[in-house]
Parts: structure tokens; C-alpha cells; sequence
């Protein structure tokens, strides 16, 4: 049986200027953008070439979690450096390219699966992009 995540709520206090901030500066593609009759918004967005997507939302059965709240959501790409530097032309505050070494985070690229970088929506909420091995065989 597959078990597949299509879905990861991202708790916002503003939906439009998270919108904005997924579509416009990370690069995220809309997906649908709903309002309720009850006053709930829902804002459902895919990041290039994956087959999960967030859901933003306000109202009632979005997500109880506070803005902000949400830490570690990852990324996946083949190319951190690239990836970064699309980051910050879009205006993203975006940190340098980390690798883990002797436990503790360091600055430079490491090896495959071993080169990140961070970032934090409006609200708060940490995202980590992380390089995935250039050759398939290497990874998932």
C-alpha cells in the first residue's frame, strides 16, 4: 500500500499576504483559492514539481495551530546554491548555505543530502531547502 502526503497545513494570520508570499516569492503555484460561506478562506498551493501542496487558511476546521507555529517543513531540491539565489532575487530573506559537521550546523555546502538553507514566511513559520543527491541512484 503507498501512503502518499498531499497536503501540510501552514497555520497564517493573513492569508493574502501569505498567498503572496508562497506565489510570489518562493514560487509556488495556486492551486485553488475558496471562500467559504462561514467566512473561512482556504488557499491551497503546490510547490514546483511536488506532489504535496500546503493549504493556508483562516475560519473554522483550517488548522487550530497559532500562526507561525509550524518548524521544519523541508524541501527538496537539486540544487541548494540555485535554489537559494532564486530565493533571494525574489526577496527572500533567505540564510546561507549550511551543511552539518560535528553535530552543529556550519556555513558552506556539504556533501549530498547534506547542504541547507532556511527560511521563515511572514508569519514565522521555518522552511529548510535541502539538497537532494544529483544522482538518482543516491536517493528517494
Amino acid at each position: 500500500m503507498e501512503w502518499k502526503l498531499e497536503l501540510v497545513p501552514i497555520p497564517v494570520s493573513d492569508v493574502e499576504r501569505a498567498k503572496r508570499f508562497y506565489s510570489e516569492q518562493v514560487g509556488f503555484a495556486v492551486d485553488l483559492d475558496l471562500r467559504l460561506d462561514d467566512g473561512a478562506r482556504i488557499v491551497q498551493l503546490t510547490p514546483p514539481g511536488s506532489g504535496c501542496s500546503i493549504v493556508l487558511g483562516v475560519g473554522d476546521g483550517v488548522t487550530p495551530v497559532r500562526p507561525g507555529s509550524v518548524q521544519g517543513v523541508q524541501l527538496v531540491v537539486p540544487d541548494v546554491a540555485a535554489a537559494r539565489g532564486e530565493l533571494l532575487a525574489r526577496g527572500v530573506p533567505v540564510g546561507p548555505v549550511q551543511h552539518v559537521a560535528d553535530g552543529a550546523l556550519t556555513d558552506g555546502p556539504g556533501e549530498a543530502w547534506n547542504s541547507f538553507v532556511y527560511f521563515n514566511d511572514p508569519d514565522g513559520n521555518g522552511w529548510a531547502v535541502q539538497q537532494g543527491a544529483t544522482d538518482p541512484a543516491d536517493g528517494h
